[in-house]
């Protein structure tokens, strides 16, 4: 294995910023990942482990340690009967990739996550989801590194508290352990309605019925028009959680600000943090201090047009949440993570 020195931190966020590493590595095997995490212990060096960086924000100062590129890659396939199928896919594999060939092969259970920047071993930290999907729904086991007892372990969908974007791997067990594999439960079967509208409306105007390969078509169709290409212009997606209030506190929204988008939940109602931002002025607005902008076509994506530091984009960031908190009394919750 390599260990190379003074690595531009830059090149491991879609956003495009941030200071430097010590050192980096890529791992492509479970050993691999056993090496490098001795390797750091011998020259007494923290460490982190990422993918591709779509879900990161590095802070300028950089991080004098060693950072982890998860390469490992696998996608193997085990059909339980005509209707079930298992998955396990490596943790470094491309999460839209893994989609596609689900898909080609007739599974349904993904393909409304399609185009969804960032690896396999990322879904289930923030329990991606889109479009009425999310990884929670269809991640039977997790297989990962326990850096509590150093050793392998299989973690059952029920001991992973999946919540809105949310589990334990980001919260209560935050860093404890390294995703290599994860396997999933898909079906051989065509998609139920109800569908998203925008999703619908792409199928009756197409004049498609609905199938995983349809379905996908929708969401790459709607996503190449609504968000920008993280690998042309700097952004991490969704910049912002939409957020969730009580029903309570929500019908007192609506008596203060008149009706607003939203959606009802178990845990209450989730606004539209894109409808939040674009009423406090922050839609396609582009900011000349900070180099940052909010995109054209969707507000919760921050895109990094000419910024020079994170604190650039830090600032712009705090401009929108003080902007939401002063009008509607509502935070928003940034997404990506911001490291180290």
């Amino acid at each position: 294995m390599q260990f190379v020195p003074d690595v531009s931190l830059a090149e491991h966020s879609t956003m495009r910023l941030g200071g430097t590493a010590a050192f980096a590595c890529d791992i492509t095997s479970r050993q691999d990942l056993l090496e490098a995490l001795m390797w750091a212990r011998d020259h007494t060096l923290p460490y982190r482990v990422i993918g591709s960086g779509s879900n990161i924000v590095w802070a300028d100062e950089g991080f004098k340690g060693l950072l982890i590129v998860n390469a490992i890659n696998r996608f193997e396939l085990f059909n339980e009967d005509e209707r079930n199928t298992y998955l396990t896919v490596g943790a470094g594999e491309n999460w839209d990739s893994v989609v596609e060939r689900s898909v080609a092969a007739g599974l349904s259970g993904i393909e409304a996550m399609s185009l969804i920047p960032g690896t396999a071993g990322a879904t289930p930290i923030q329990n991606v989801g889109a479009y009425g999907q999310d990884i929670s729904q269809v991640v039977a086991t997790i297989e990962a590194y326990d850096t509590t007892v150093k050793d392998f372990v299989t973690i059952p969908n029920f001991d992973c508290a999946f919540g809105y974007r949310t589990s334990k791997f980001n919260t209560t067990d935050r860093g404890r352990f390294i995703i290599t594999a994860l396997t999933l439960h898909l079906v051989r079967t065509s998609p139920l309605p109800p569908f998203y509208p925008a999703v619908e409306h792409y199928l009756t105007d197409m004049h498609k019925t609905a199938s995983p390969a349809t379905i996908r078509d929708a969401v790459v169709s709607i996503r190449t028009s609504k968000l920008p290409d993280p690998a042309k212009i700097g952004n991490n997606g969704s910049f912002f959680s939409n957020p969730i209030v009580s029903a309570a506190d929500f019908v007192q929204l609506e008596a203060e600000h008149g009706p607003m988008r939203h959606w009802e939940v178990d845990e209450g109602v989730k606004l539209s943090g894109a409808w939040l931002i674009e009423q406090v002025g922050y839609k396609n607005l582009h900011d000349q201090a900070t180099g940052m902008a909010t995109w054209y076509n969707q507000p919760l994506v921050l895109v990094n047009e000419k910024a020079k530091s994170t604190a650039d984009l830090l600032a712009f960031k705090q401009a929108i949440v003080n902007a939401v908190a002063a009008k509607f009394g509502v935070q928003l919750e940034q997404e990506p993570e911001l490291l180290p």
